[in-house]
């Protein structure tokens, strides 16, 4: 059983990763339902929520369905940091999260996200000070490095392990990498084997089928998977390697009723939290990905696209097992 601190969170955890302007709380609910056995809120500013900034504290927001979850915050200062570990702690998640992997030139030229990848001394003062400033257990995600010339993670990882982190998530690329190539998992099974690494390691980074799941879990040893893109329009990734896992076989993939009924209700969710306008706004990023793969789809998804009506999106939604019955989708 993996725990982190006292919380346990299953034998080999999926994790959904905290993805800015998509990991918001209905977004989680289906990945929840899903099969996700912990979840991350999209990061969030710690001089945003020391000001009292609505996009930041509306992020702070959480149910209890969706638990175990964990806030993840970013900043560079080491005193706001600490504060805003804090505020976050007042919203009771499980875990507090420190962000020291975006690699977003307006975070991590600023010395904060994977930024802080060319300070590692910072790093650690930074991480010490947070988990005094809080109770509940303090998790970090980060990378293998800036670039390949300063890839220091078996040593990223002992010192954060030193100053009392509870869990490490690690994506196998380095900032400069950003998106590109492919993630380098044998760096994280470093860490993973290291023999003085003794907190889980989840490792994260190109996993978008059972079958490279169940092969990285054999292959490099780690305690879980953190899962970001693939998971974007298609929540039931989770189940399907976890049934994978257990049997060796795969489940059905999703109907499009299936498909229909996952996208409404997260349509539904989306503008009960937000409000109809921003929740018809942002959930048009969605549409692509739930209905990936059906032959001549596009007018759909314009219409999906351009309709600002609460009514007439689930009327368009309720259209689309019926006119594309005989779709196969990819």
């Amino acid at each position: 059983m993996v725990k982190i601190g006292n919380l346990e969170i299953g034998e080999f955890p999926l994790l959904l990763a905290p993805m800015e302007d998509v990991s918001d709380p209905p977004f989680r609910a289906v990945c929840k339902e899903n099969g996700a056995d912990l979840m991350y809120t999209e990061f969030i500013s710690s001089e945003g929520l020391i000001r009292d900034a609505a996009k930041s504290v509306e992020k702070l927001d959480i149910y209890d369905y969706e638990r175990p979850i964990g806030i993840q915050i970013f900043g560079d200062k080491i005193d706001s940091m600490r504060q805003a570990a804090a505020i976050a702690e007042e919203a009771n998640p499980e875990i507090i999260d420190i962000n020291y992997g975006c690699p977003v030139k307006k975070v991590a030229c600023k010395g904060a996200g994977a930024g802080i990848l060319l300070d590692i001394p910072k790093m650690q003062e930074m991480t010490a000070e947070i988990v005094k400033a809080v109770n509940k257990p303090v998790t970090v995600k980060t990378r293998l490095g800036w670039d390949d010339s300063t890839i220091r993670i078996v040593e990223v990882a002992k010192r954060l392990q030193d100053v009392g982190i509870q869990a490490l998530t690690i994506h196998g690329r380095t900032r400069k990498q950003m998106y590109k190539g492919e993630a380098d998992w044998t760096k994280i099974a470093e860490v993973k084997n290291h023999p003085d690494i003794h907190i889980p390691i989840f490792g994260n980074g190109d996993i978008d089928s059972p079958e490279k799941a169940l092969e990285y879990k054999e292959k490099y040893g780690i305690d879980g998977i953190m899962i970001g893109r693939a998971a974007i329009g298609y929540p039931w990734i989770f189940n399907e390697i976890k049934h994978f896992m257990a049997t060796g076989e795969h489940l059905d993939k999703p109907t499009l009723t299936e498909r229909v009924a996952v996208a409404k209700k997260h349509l539904e969710f989306s503008v009960e939290w937000k409000g109809e306008l921003k929740g018809i706004f942002e959930m048009r990023r969605h549409y692509t990905n739930y209905f990936k793969g059906i032959p001549d789809f596009k007018p759909y998804r314009t219409r999906l696209v351009e309709s600002a009506s609460f009514e007439e999106l689930k009327s368009i939604l309720d259209e689309i097992p019926e006119v594309f019955q005989e779709a196969i989708i990819a």
